[in-house]
């Protein structure tokens, strides 16, 4: 029996797949589809381990697919723009495109010594001017059909990278790369009208368009989008205030709890709102405050972490209500940006509003009572009250639930002239510029008499000038000779270019259509594309399950509306996979150690090369930042590629974290040999039996059972995700081939050995080509049909046995009558709802007492 040689075998059956194109996709549109699609990569530098487990998903279904008789697109392109490359451009030296392709070239052949099933056919950079150009046009019909528009804003500005960011490059108020402090700065910016279709992308969310989603990921984009219904209404200045110019009519709040408005103890305006800019020159010391106020970010997070500090005006507005005259502050958490850039403040029931007023001795009246609470002794303490109840202190308000209340407070507000009810939204409109260079170039001239008007369609695309200057801070583009220089196009005089590009996100908003299809002279041809989207399984991260979701949504709803496409919900089934996870390692001096040069003996870590010690610090995300990566070719070197994939498959529940330990790859290795072992003893009797002609006794009964049982069972997890189950059946089936070796005929063991062959080819390819070619198959394993179950073969006996965790019972299993210890055991530690009970724990022991109980012990 040879031994099994990944070293000799991977590479083999990689150009074996090469030269067969087996997984280019055929451009026929009448068969069956489906379309499968990781969230493509950002070209840093290397993939590390964690990436293999995403990709290992979703590749896992795409053979899976292919093998079911589907039509598959399993493309592979690369997120390609954006600032890091910029940063090693001044770092380095090196021009970013430079630098991204040659990450490319790297990346690239990382992922195929995986092997993966990918269409390389397809691949693209998102940098690659044929890419962008159509990006570009989308853009001018977008902006034709008021799609997109500029307007001045208010936005994150880094003094230092010179460079707008967004909100999540805002870390504790400075900049993500730079660390500098954030300013915020007013500027004219291009927006992408997403609020326009708030009111669809939430619907979607509920009506059924999204069921194949996560309800967590659905939740997330519900409460960003946040639809609130409420209040718009005016605040009058109070008698002997004299109105500052302009604002005669008073100040306008929005609010979603006008049942709380005899709470009110004072008004409070952005410092970017009008009336603060009317009153500078006219109160002392409002224009240094307000010059504070803008060195916070604009995140919500950042207003909320950030202490709550006001500056009083010289106003006051009466009480809608009552006599009352409410003081008026310039103050650092309202935001411009959402409802009308000013609130009244009722400290009794919310935290902000309360801390502000503690820090400035204002009133605190509460009006909404505790259930039991007794009106004439509750007080509000260091937290306001936020619950349910019935409104107190508030005249014609008294004794209603607040439901009823802020009805009738809207109601009465109408009826005074002040205002009217109305639905406010969270979301604000797309900002799309950014103050840089390696950008998809934004199609636009700015010319002094014509204004800012279009790129000519037959001037596409704007490509991006070879030679930028990275010396300094700031965008390129602005400081380039001759770059931004270019006649009108309209009346011929001097203009300029228009030297922001997009946010990447706009890029990473559409790739999918462009990799269903991709025609020359335009973004996509609307028939192939409707033929592949949506996406039929999107695999990526919980990280991504806002914006880039969000916007991608957005973005199909603009390709429908001008006619790309007929799609507007682009993935039709998301899976968000859990991370991978490992020790962190500093040396004596604090710096981050790569687990590869780690040695680990007895709980205690040296340095590889000169035995010096090493902390091992918690475990965490695989993070370049931290050095705790593991390179997936130093793995493939040592186990093969196979193992790698098998662990990343088998050790949890794919949606959940999992920690990467050399132990674990060595029992993939384990049982790689294992499976090539049992398929090279029963290699001779396979080549000799018809698979075709059956030939079966009572004496085959068992095994063929165990064969069918798995295919039925790997064939369910595959399709709800449930891999490390799947991989447990495997095990399990090994199992029953082992004990039908002596009792079967030729041709149930070379039926079993032509299903585990094919079962295991989605998990691990390589070892799965090798296993058919040498039990004397024709063709690639990755072209034969899936197994079907044979129903009539599915009767079995079977036990459901309990599972304790340390001594508590936490779920049951259902394992085969004569299923040994092993197996009962792996199938135990596999089930998903044991596997939530021992998540982060030392598995100790297991003890299995046959047709009864597992006890597992850890701690």
């Amino acid at each position: 029996m040879s031994r099994y040689n990944p070293k000799e075998v991977e590479p083999k059956w990689q150009q074996a797949w090469s030269d067969a194109k087996s997984f280019e996709t055929s451009d026929k549109t009448t068969d069956k589809k489906y379309y499968v699609l990781e969230m493509f990569p950002y070209p840093s530098g290397r993939i590390h381990i964690g990436h293999v487990r995403n990709y290992a998903m979703g590749d896992v279904i795409a053979r899976y697919k292919k093998a079911c008789g589907f039509n598959v697109l399993h493309p592979m392109g690369w997120d390609a723009f954006g600032m890091p490359a910029e940063n090693a451009a001044m770092q380095t030296g090196s021009h970013p495109a430079k630098w991204t392709r040659s990450n490319i070239e790297i990346m690239r052949g990382q992922l195929q010594q995986m092997g993966l099933s990918i269409d390389w056919s397809r691949e693209f950079a998102t940098c690659d001017p044929e890419y962008y150009v159509h990006q570009q046009r989308m853009f001018l019909d977008f902006w034709k059909r008021g799609f997109a528009y500029r307007k001045e804003s208010m936005v994150n500005w880094d003094p230092v990278d010179q460079t707008v960011l967004a909100n999540e490059q805002v870390i504790d108020g400075k900049g993500w790369r730079s660390g500098a402090t954030v300013e915020r700065r007013n500027l004219s910016q291009w927006f992408f009208k997403i609020t326009d279709a708030a009111d669809d992308l939430l619907a979607a969310l509920d009506d059924g368009r999204l069921s194949g989603w996560p309800e967590n990921v659905r939740l997330m984009q519900k409460n960003w989008i946040g639809k609130s219904k409420g209040l718009k209404m005016k605040f009058r200045f109070a008698d002997g205030t004299n109105a500052p110019s302009g604002h005669d009519d008073g100040i306008e709040v929005f609010t979603t709890r006008p049942d709380t408005l005899f709470g009110a103890s004072f008004v409070a305006i952005s410092p970017d709102h009008p009336l603060a800019a009317e009153m500078t020159d006219k109160v002392d010391g409002l224009s240094d405050f307000i010059t504070e106020c803008q060195k916070t970010g604009t995140s919500e997070e950042a207003i909320e972490k950030a202490e709550k500090r006001g500056f009083k005006l010289p106003l006051e507005m009466a009480h809608p209500f009552d006599d009352r005259k409410l003081p008026v502050y310039v103050a650092n958490f309202v935001l411009m940006g959402y409802g009308t850039g000013a609130v009244f403040g009722c400290p009794a029931h919310d935290q902000r509003d309360l801390d502000f007023a503690r820090k400035y001795d204002l009133p605190v009246p509460p009006v909404v009572l505790p259930p039991d609470a007794d009106p004439a002794t509750f007080e509000i303490g260091d937290e306001p009250y936020v619950g349910p109840g019935k409104i107190y202190n508030s005249e014609f308000l008294n004794g209603l639930e607040s439901s009823d209340a802020i009805a009738m407070a809207i109601e009465k507000i109408e009826a005074m002239g002040l205002g009217e009810g109305t639905t406010q939204y969270r979301l604000r409109d797309w900002g799309v510029s950014r103050q840089r260079y390696w950008g998809c170039p934004i199609p636009a001239i700015h010319c002094e008499k014509c204004g800012i008007v279009p790129v000519p369609e037959k001037d596409l695309p704007v490509v991006l000038p070879e030679e930028a200057d990275f010396s300094v801070p700031g965008n390129p583009l602005d400081r380039h000779p001759t770059w931004k220089h270019v006649d009108c196009p309209e009346c011929g005089a001097k203009a300029r270019r228009e030297t922001d590009t997009c946010d990447t996100f706009v890029d990473s908003s559409w790739y999918f259509a462009r990799f269903a299809s991709q025609p020359e002279n335009k973004p996509v041809d609307p028939s192939t594309a409707d033929y592949w989207l949506p996406v039929d399984q999107y695999i990526g991260g919980i990280e991504h399950a806002i914006l880039h979701l969000l916007y991608a949504r957005y973005f199909s709803r603009m390709m429908k509306q001008a006619g790309y496409t007929s799609v507007d919900e682009p993935f039709a089934n998301l899976f968000t996979q859990g991370m991978v996870v490992h020790e962190t390692y500093k040396d004596e001096n604090g710096e981050w150690v790569l687990p590869e040069d780690v040695v680990v003996e007895k709980g205690k870590a040296r340095r590889l090369d000169d035995g010096s010690p090493v902390k091992i610090g918690p475990i965490e995300k695989m993070s370049k930042s931290k050095k705790n990566v593991v390179a997936p070719e130093a793995i493939a070197a040592q186990y093969g590629a196979d193992a790698a994939r098998w662990f990343m498959l088998s050790d949890s529940p794919p949606e959940r974290d999992v920690e990467w330990t050399d132990s674990g790859v060595e029992g993939a290795w384990r049982l790689i040999n294992r499976i090539w072992d049992t398929v090279s003893a029963g290699a001779n009797v396979a080549r000799n039996v018809d698979l075709t002609k059956p030939d079966v006794t009572d004496a085959d009964k068992p095994l063929r059972q165990a064969t069918h049982g798995a295919i039925a069972g790997i064939t369910e997890d595959i399709e709800h995700f449930r891999f490390n189950k799947a991989i447990a059946r495997v095990y399990e089936f090994l199992n029953a081939l082992k004990k039908a070796d002596k009792g079967a005929g030729d041709w149930a063991k070379a039926e079993a050995l032509s299903a585990l062959v094919r079962l295991i080819a989605p998990f691990i390819p390589h070892l799965a080509e090798e296993c058919w070619s040498h039990l004397g198959n024709e063709g690639l394993v990755c072209d034969a049909p899936w197994p079907v179950a044979d129903q009539d073969l599915l009767a079995q006996d079977e036990l459901t046995i309990g599972v304790q965790v340390n001594g508590k019972r936490r779920g049951e299993i259902s394992v085969a009558a004569d299923a040994d210890k092993d197996t009962v055991e792996q199938v135990a530690l596999s089930d998903e709802t044991i596997q939530r009970h021992i998540d982060g724990l030392t598995i100790r022991k297991v003890v299995v007492v046959p047709g009864r109980i597992v006890n597992i012990v850890a701690n």
